[in-house]
């Protein structure tokens, strides 16, 4: 039998604040808290079946280019979170992406919309048909 992946579990992150990220992470992206880890760790919820794990470390240490991809809806809400990334946390963009930056502990995120090319990988999910997202042909 073949491994069969479903999708991406979850995605972890290290910063050196937990109370602190939850609260920047539930502002830019309204993330729902699932519950406290324990252990100076915290869960957000990522779409219907993935989440952000958030992991205490006591010395941050950002990569160069690994980062992970959250996806809204449209490029009103992507201009949304550029908007506050920039004016309330005088975070930098990171060009040539439309809203690629790295939050307050150097861990890079890539926002894009349920329109960009990759969406065609996610058209058998149902929070995408729920939209009602145009799919390329």
């Amino acid at each position: 039998m073949a491994v069969r992946v479903f999708g991406c579990n979850h995605i972890a992150i290290e910063v050196d604040d937990v109370e602190k990220a939850v609260a920047f992470y539930s502002d830019v992206f309204n993330l729902e808290m699932l519950r406290d880890g324990g252990e100076g760790a915290a869960w957000c919820k990522l779409g219907e079946h993935q989440f952000l794990a958030i992991f205490k470390v006591d010395e941050i240490q950002p990569d160069r280019w690994k980062h992970f991809g959250i996806m809204v809806r449209d490029e009103d809400q992507i201009a949304e979170v550029r908007e506050k990334i920039t004016k309330k946390y005088g975070l930098k963009t990171e060009p040539p992406f439309r809203c690629d930056f790295r939050d307050p502990w150097g861990n890079r995120i890539q926002v894009v919309d349920l329109h960009d090319e990759s969406v065609v990988w996610l058209e058998p999910y149902q929070e995408v048909q729920k939209v009602g997202a145009k799919l390329p042909d």
